[in-house]
């Protein structure tokens, strides 16, 4: 008995590694902190009353964020551990195996569990706000998205100490991802954990056009709603349409794992190109699915601290649009070099190009914006300001990409790595930390420290480009992607180490962003006011910091673009902006539990599932049918809001209503 549980622990936990047994310790220390603070100051009911099973989309959004900056933590160490590999020829800090499975973590996890996240956390915490309503359209199944989302994240990252983690590449082409050369459950974890996020990411793609279509405040015409909403929009189309390919990909994928199917091994009479198409369906809209909310973000920042009216509205409001269709056409620049043929490569050499046009429109309309502003170099405008010409180098060197004849030298090199990262880091990393930094005040009621912030985003910048540009060359040097090793007569050890040398500043700017936040807790300055910048413009700015549960006491009417600031220029006139309006009771939803236990019952199965014990999957799939069922029959979901309570939580607020 005993010998069998030795051998059962031994393939069940990942050993051999110091590293690995690091993290085992860090896990279990950090584990039981947790239940240790949240025993001793008696917090688990409030835990439970105010966070787990809360349907209150600004703190889904908290959540989303928070979780969002561990991933980019656990990212970002697999970034620095990678490039400790590659800062001297002839490395021996991470053995072939491992390196493969950290840079394959270290782009699933940037991509689907830091970038998705932070996303959608911005969506939840502004969208509603910046339409006047009082939640989204399904709350409910926002909770539904965040807990599916988390516990997704939690199953693929738990490869790192259980199993062994996938190690096929952040895409997992087959025949790498075939049971062939993919024995273990890290390429089921990869599988199983991407699916249940998935399923989160396309429930809060619909819940978000609901919103966007169906509950915006009165007077608010889509052409007069904000920017960044119209972002949100129209990223949440790509979702729709683009996150089912990637769940039948994966469904297929697992099909020929599980059930011993064929549909992209050659010997078996598939075809490994088939997946590699339905794969960049999904994952190049998926770029412009992250990128086009941070152009929305940089629209809002760019009219509140020139503090003029954002340049040529329409243009960018249609660019957005061209560019969520026009995503779906571009996918096959990934693969130039697969042979499709002349023809195929110059459609998409085109479509790619074009799709250029639209995101240049947005550029030079938000510096015309700038130009003859009165500028405040606020922490945002410093972190969009560095966007512009961070996204022009990306752009050109896109463009360069997708010459089709050209591509046939960068593919596959580290040209190719510095520019998806001078566009992801760029437009879309900088743009939710301008965002972040921008909405702050209305998530929590204070700042962020100014001095800490710049120190942060210099370093943050600096290391930026010391990382990055060194790469360029040594693709153009003959440097291939995936290469865990080289030698001293390649001559690429000097760009490496200097490339090496910026992602440590990258790192301590991360740092530098902590300190901010925990210094800010006690000591950054408090926003009384509601529009914490003074030159708000959209409605968020119009209600108190944080937000009250009910957002607000009485829904506003809408009458121009740019809302909050036409109702300051009202008022300062002398106008009643809510003439006639009383109040009244406010209908909200009730919290529920159904949400976090359905995701952990999902948890179940997909962990069931990644170890082929078909017994816990099935156990974990009733759990989720009967989670839905419980949902069926539950009618007592709603409440109000009594006018008296708004009255009363209003004045704590230092309204008069």
């Amino acid at each position: 008995m005993l010998e069998n549980l030795k051998q059962f622990a031994s393939t069940f936990f990942v050993t051999g590694d110091p590293m690995i047994y690091g993290a085992d310790v860090s896990i279990v220390l950090a584990s039981v902190a947790i239940v240790f603070v949240l025993t001793y100051f008696k917090k688990w009911g409030w835990l439970w009353r105010e966070w787990i099973t809360t349907v209150d989309h600004k703190k889904i959004g908290i959540m989303y964020i928070l979780a969002s900056l561990l991933m980019l933590f656990r990212g970002g160490v697999d970034a620095l551990l990678m490039r400790i590999q590659l800062a001297f020829p002839n490395m021996q800090f991470l053995h072939s195996e491992h390196y493969n499975q950290i840079f394959t973590t270290h782009g699933t996890i940037m991509i689907l569990f830091m970038a998705m996240p932070f996303m959608f956390g911005l969506f939840n915490i502004v969208v509603p706000l910046q339409l006047g309503a009082r939640d989204v359209a399904y709350p409910f199944l926002n909770s539904v998205s965040f807990w599916l989302f988390f516990l997704g994240a939690m199953l693929f990252n738990l490869s790192f100490v259980i199993g062994g983690s996938p190690d096929a590449g952040w895409l997992s082409y087959p025949p790498l991802s075939e049971l062939d050369f993919s024995h273990g459950p890290g390429q089921n974890f990869y599988i199983w954990g991407i699916q249940i996020s998935g399923i989160g990411s396309l429930a809060t793609g619909i819940n978000f056009i609901v919103t966007i279509l169906k509950m915006r405040a009165p007077g608010m015409k889509l052409m007069k709603m904000p920017l960044f909403s119209w972002s949100v929009l129209s990223s949440c189309i790509m979702i729709i349409i683009a996150f089912p390919v990637l769940t039948i990909s994966l469904a297929l994928l697992f099909i020929d794992r599980y059930f011993g199917a064929h549909f992209f091994t050659i010997l078996g009479g598939g075809n490994p190109m088939m997946y590699v198409n339905l794969i960049w369906m999904w994952g190049h809209p998926e770029v412009y699915i992250v990128v086009i909310p941070a152009f929305g973000i940089y629209s809002e920042v760019v009219a509140t601290f020139a503090k003029k009216k954002i340049f040529g509205y329409k243009s960018m409001v249609f660019s957005m649009m061209i560019i969520s269709v026009l995503s779906y056409f571009t996918w096959a620049h990934h693969f130039f070099t697969m042979g499709a043929g002349a023809d195929v490569n110059a459609f998409f050499a085109l479509t790619t190009m074009a799709i250029g046009i639209p995101t240049g429109v947005k550029v030079f309309n938000w510096l015309f914006t700038l130009f003859r502003g009165r500028i405040t170099l606020s922490q945002p405008m410093l972190w969009t300001l560095a966007f512009v010409p961070c996204f022009v180098i990306g752009g050109a060197t896109g463009v360069m990409l997708a010459v089709a004849p050209a591509d046939y030298q960068y593919h596959n090199s580290y040209f190719l790595i510095a520019h998806f990262h001078q566009t992801l880091i760029g437009g879309v990393v900088f743009g939710y930390l301008a965002g972040l930094y921008y909405w702050w005040p209305k998530m929590f009621g204070f700042k962020l420290n100014d001095r800490l912030g710049k120190w942060a985003f210099w370093t943050w910048n600096i290391g930026f480009y010391v990382c990055f540009m060194p790469q360029y060359a040594l693709g153009f040097m003959g440097m291939t992607r995936r290469l865990y090793t080289y030698g001293w007569d390649m001559g690429w050890a000097p760009l490496n180490l200097v490339s090496t040398v910026g992602a440590f500043l990258m790192g301590v700017g991360f740092l530098f962003q902590v300190w901010q936040i925990l210094y800010s807790i006690k000591y950054g300055e408090k926003d009384l006011t509601g529009d914490a910048w003074g030159t708000g413009r959209t409605l968020e700015w119009s209600i108190p910091s944080p937000a009250p549960l009910y957002n607000f006491a009485r829904v506003p009417r809408v009458k121009d673009q740019d809302a909050w600031m036409n109702m300051k220029e009202e008022m300062a006139a002398g106008k009643d902006v809510f003439e006639g309006q009383k109040l009244e009771p406010i209908h909200m939803p009730k919290n529920s539990g159904i949400p976090f236990i359905m995701s952990v019952f999902w948890f179940i199965a997909g962990f069931g599932f990644t170890f082929e014990w078909t017994w816990m999957g099935i156990i974990g799939l009733l759990g989720v049918v009967g989670c839905l069922f419980a949902r069926s029959f539950q009618y007592d979901t709603d409440y109000y809001i009594p006018v008296s309570e708004v009255k009363s939580t209003e004045a704590a607020l230092g309204r008069v209503v």
